[in-house]
């Protein structure tokens, strides 16, 4: 008799677990982050990261940050790409450094009355009249924002861009979904002095 003893088998290339891990290194989370933003070890972080590698034949996190895989549990998996022409839509976030996440949250929120939209981990949310703003807990530089441009099809604005030379520094990849199952989508390039720029997109469940 065979023994099927452990995990069962994951219909996708990656396990949820290696999932999870994958979105953040695309996202340009180091170990550590990601280990805190998952609440699990950094031993936990590297042993995912390293079976990820295997299963796609890659050869380092680089090559991981800039692969284009989607899971097969995202609204997007198998979605044709959307080649209309790119339109970059309004400005659809602004991203900011703060010491404290959670101070940072009853300010914006208490005090300036900003709608809180979500928080996850050490990145709060909020709408400031249809342009969100993005609070991430760190020691960057707090003067240098991010812009990030809506767009309605993410990976078709990645390949019309790249096509036009804009240099990206990961592939599309999903940072959060919310409870009604609508997934928010990223990817960062660089303008011309290398700068952080980024699209960004959601899709509905």
């Amino acid at each position: 008799m065979t023994d099927r003893r452990g995990r069962p088998p994951h219909d996708d290339q990656l396990t949820p677990a290696e999932w999870r891990v994958v979105e953040l290194v695309r996202h340009g989370m180091t170990n550590p982050r990601i280990a805190e933003q998952l609440g699990v070890s950094v031993d936990a972080v590297k042993y995912h990261v390293a079976n990820a590698l295997s299963k796609l034949g890659l050869n380092d996190k680089r090559a991981l940050r800039l692969w284009n895989g989607v899971s097969k549990a995202s609204a997007l998996h198998g979605k044709e790409l959307e080649m209309t022409g790119l339109t970059l839509g309004p400005i659809g976030q602004i991203a900011r450094t703060v010491r404290d996440i959670k101070k940072a949250e009853i300010f914006y929120k208490e005090k300036l009355g900003l709608p809180h939209l979500f928080t996850f981990g050490n990145l709060a949310f909020f709408d400031c009249g249809g342009v969100r703003l993005f609070l991430s807990q760190g020691d960057g530089d707090e003067s240098a924002s991010i812009i990030y441009f809506r767009v309605t099809d993410i990976h078709a604005a990645h390949h019309e861009l790249s096509a036009r030379g804009v240099k990206f520094t990961d592939a599309p990849h999903l940072i959060h979904k919310h409870e009604d199952g609508t997934e928010e989508w990223m990817n960062f390039f660089e303008d011309e002095e290398g700068r952080p720029l980024a699209i960004m997109a959601q899709a509905a469940a």
